[in-house]
This record gives structure tokens, sequence and C-alpha cells, in this order.
């Protein structure tokens, strides 16, 4: 695919997602099927509006089914689907209906609040709705007037989906078929917002109504092992902690209570609620600025200023004997941040370092903590 984006200055090149994939694997084997002939290419048009004409793989003609596979190709994107083979394979029936399921390596749904039911393929609506659309295609180019029956494979799907958040979705046996465009947008920013969207409707689906936010793994991990609960327990926000309270608003939450390494949240102090270094790197700054206004000699906040991490501030703080009331002052300016941002939802955080463990909490922490308990203890019954 040669269709371009530039961002951050970069040139980057699109790709075309598994649920593009799919439907035109079912397209070509459909084709072949009704035909009797080989295709060897394919077009398909994207929900984007962009057209693709894609090479056509694995082809197996016999009795009354077809399959082939079309290559992923994810463009410049790190996803980790890049080149896998997904399959369609497409068969007679004597009903009208076109009917579509997974086969192996694609994840079957367990869990509440998805795309799609517990039960059903995790094959996501929109590429379904393309695999319908281009099959009632051919099926009126050749005037076939019969059903179709269509099966959506991926091998090594299964191990694939270990590396996704499908396991903590409560998709299992393999990957979902996704997208909503049919193109796969590098490094997206909205691509990773609605997966954070699709794990906090999944828990306010299964009754949560209070919820723990953390930015990584660094935060599951404190989970663990200082709240002493599992660490897949926490949504992982990344660095969009403002979607996220916005999120959280929409479906119809209470409250949340975000935890997270002081390095990730300090900035909040600062009125940063995408976390990203690309958006400013703030944290020596701020905690110098807490700091001077406590009294810390300029001595000392120029080697604050100076330091690299986080735990280095803190350390020249904990020398000063003013860990603490700068660590007050700091969580202080988070919890207004977060409330100004999460409108009537409760908001609360707690911020710690692996060398120090918790530096400071918003006043209504450990308040926000005990529901989240309470409600993951009902989840254990």
């Amino acid at each position: 695919m040669e269709e371009y984006i530039v961002k951050d200055g970069r040139k980057l090149r699109l790709g075309y997602t598994t649920g593009t994939c799919a439907a035109a694997a079912a397209k070509a084997a459909a084709w072949m099927l009704l035909t009797g002939q080989r295709k060897e290419k394919i077009g398909i048009d994207t929900p984007k509006g962009i057209h693709l004409d894609l090479v056509v793989r694995e082809i197996t003609i016999g009795g009354n089914k077809v399959s082939c596979a079309i290559e992923k190709d994810s463009g410049d994107d790190p996803d980790i689907t890049k080149g896998v083979l997904v399959f369609a394979t497409v068969s007679l029936t004597g009903g009208p209906a076109i009917r579509i399921d997974g086969g192996k390596g694609v994840g079957r749904v367990t869990g509440k609040g998805l795309d799609q039911p517990v039960g059903a393929a995790a094959i996501n609506s929109v590429p379904r709705q393309m695999i319908r659309e281009n099959l009632e295609e051919v099926c009126e180019t050749l005037d076939y007037q019969g059903g179709l029956d269509v099966v959506i494979s991926v091998p090594g799907g299964e191990e694939l989906a270990k590396k996704t958040f499908n396991p903590r979705l409560g998709i299992e046996g393999g990957i979902s078929i996704l997208g909503t465009t049919g193109i796969v947008d590098p490094m997206s920013d909205r691509a990773l917002v609605e997966t954070i969207r699709l794990e906090l409707r999944q828990r306010r689906e299964n009754g949560a109504e209070y919820v723990l936010l953390t930015p990584g793994n660094y935060g599951a991990d404190f989970v663990k092992t200082e709240l002493a609960l599992p660490p897949s327990f926490a949504v992982l926000s990344s660095n969009f902690i403002g979607d996220s309270i916005d999120i959280c608003g929409e479906l119809g939450f209470r409250g949340f209570l975000l935890v997270g390494h002081i390095g990730k949240l300090v900035k909040l102090a600062g009125g940063m609620l995408n976390t990203h270094s690309k958006y400013g790197d703030c944290r020596m700054e701020i905690i110098a600025a807490q700091a001077g206004a406590l009294g810390l000699p300029p001595s000392k906040i120029e080697e604050i200023l100076g330091c690299v991490t986080c735990d280095g501030a803190v350390g020249v703080l904990a020398e000063c004997g003013l860990e603490r009331q700068t660590m007050d002052r700091i969580m202080e300016r988070i919890g207004r941040t977060l409330a100004r941002r999460a409108g009537e939802l409760e908001a609360g955080a707690i911020a710690f370092s692996k060398e120090y463990g918790v530096l400071g909490e918003t006043g209504n922490a450990r308040g926000l903590l005990r529901r989240v308990r309470e409600e993951a203890e009902r989840n254990r019954e």
C-alpha cells in the first residue's frame, strides 16, 4: 500500500486492518467459489474511501468451498499482526443468508461489554459489515440467490493474542478482527484511546461504578505488590489520562482512582493531562517550584533542576527534610487538575516511586481505594 501521512515531521506509510484482510479474502473466495476460476488479486473499497488491490494467497478450491488468504500490511505501524495471513473459507448453503463466524486463531468473546455478544467470534461490527457487503456485491454481480457461510481464521492467532489486550478483555483463543476505517493509521493515538474505551466499557457493563486507572506497567506492579489487588484489575490509561477521565464520565462511572509513578503524575500538577514527553516535560520545574515555595535553598533548587529522574529529585527533598511537605503540595495540585477534568466524577490519585514507595495521595484516595476493593471482592465471589 502506497498511501502516506506526515506525523511529527515523519513520512509514514499507511496500512490496512485485519478487518480489511478478512473482507478481501472472503470476497475473493466467494468469487472463486461461484465462478470456478482462480483470482490472484482482489479489489476492495475501505470505509475510509481508499481503494485497495490486494494479492490473494494460499488459494484452495475444493467441493463446495474455497479458502484463501490476504497478508496483513500494517504500513509503518509497529503492529504485532503485521505479515500474518488472514484466511476466509466460503462455502455454499441452502438458505439466502450470509453467515459469518470465526475459526482457528480468531478469539471468542467470553465477557460482556465488548463489540460482539458473549459466545460470538471476535469479529467486530465494521469488519462484519465489510464482509457482508462485499459478499452481497459478488452475489449480485454473479446473480447468485443462495446463501454463503464464511469462516475467518488466522494461523498463529492464539499465540499472537497473548501479546494483546484480549486476555484482559475476556477474548479467548485468538486475536480480534478489527478496524473502523479499514486503514491502519501509523502509531494512531485514536486507536489507543479506543482500546482504553473498550476496556472501560466492559468494566462498566459488568457493573463497576468505580475504576482503578494506571498509566503503565509500573502502576500495575504497584497495584499488585502494595495494594494487594490483581494487576489486571487496573485499566491501563497510558499517557491518555484526560481522555480516560472523559470516557469514565461518558460511560456513567461514579469515580476513579489514578495510581501512578511520580514521573507521570507530577505532570498533572502542571495541568498536563496527556503525559507523553512530546507534549512537554515539566517534572523538575514543578518539583523545584513547590519546594522553593517551602523555602528550599536556591542551590538545592538548582540541584533538583539538574536531576534526570524524579527519584533523584525526591532524594534531594529528603535530604532537606521537605519531601512530605512538597509532595503534599504537589498532590493537592494533582487533585485540582483531576477534579477540573472529572466534573461530577469522584477523582483521586496515589503517587509512588519504586525507590521511595508511596509519596503522596489526594485527600479522597483512601475512600476511593476502599470502593475499588469492595468491587474487586464482589467480582471474586
